[in-house]
């Protein structure tokens, strides 16, 4: 006896032929930086970003809460739903420094007179190694990763800054799933 076609069924052949388990799958619906895939394996890709524009603020005393707020409040108007958040973390002479930014989409409209607090700079073109990981993001957990993804290059023979990592993530802090990634720029 033949089976009809369920619900189920059609919804996986939707998503086989529709392409969505491609490799940024994560970005389905979001504006997302551009970016090549150059190279992959089972402990972390590498990437060929396209440059893109970023808003930015310095956090205080990892304060991720104050200052996501006071990027929403400076005066820039997104059309589209823009990912990923990066959380920047810098090794420094005078010790670890935090920095919070959100993508600026091309169809961003940008304030006449922004928030001081807030910079608005251009990203280069950047090859960078990526790992991605699962869970609620944490500094904790952003900052495992960065390990684990630099004592993967270093077995790989790569260069990379290693004063710096950046965690990005792509969906609001309350969601169920996550894709999380932690970014180390290739030298």
């Amino acid at each position: 006896m033949e089976r009809p076609l369920g619900a189920l069924g059609a919804l996986v052949l939707l998503v086989v032929c529709s392409g969505a388990n491609s490799a940024n799958d994560f970005c389905v619906n979001k504006s997302c930086p551009n970016y090549t895939l150059v190279d992959e394996n089972k402990d972390f890709e590498v990437r060929r970003y396209a440059a893109s524009e970023w808003i930015t603020i310095s956090v205080e005393n990892k304060d991720f809460v104050a200052a996501n707020s006071r990027l929403k409040n400076a005066g820039y108007e997104f059309h589209s739903d823009a990912w990923p958040v990066l959380i920047n973390q810098t090794e420094a002479e005078n010790g670890l420094h935090w920095f919070l930014s959100w993508f600026v989409p091309p169809d961003t409209t940008k304030p006449e007179s922004p928030d001081p607090s807030v910079t608005l700079h251009t990203k280069p073109e950047a090859t960078v190694y990526v790992k991605v990981f699962k869970g609620t993001p944490s500094p904790e957990s952003g900052l495992k990763n960065a390990k684990l993804l630099q004592n993967d290059l270093e077995k790989a023979n790569k260069t990379f800054d290693s004063s710096t990592f950046v965690g990005a993530g792509y969906e609001p802090y309350l969601s169920w799933d996550h894709h999380n990634e932690i970014w180390i720029y290739a030298t």
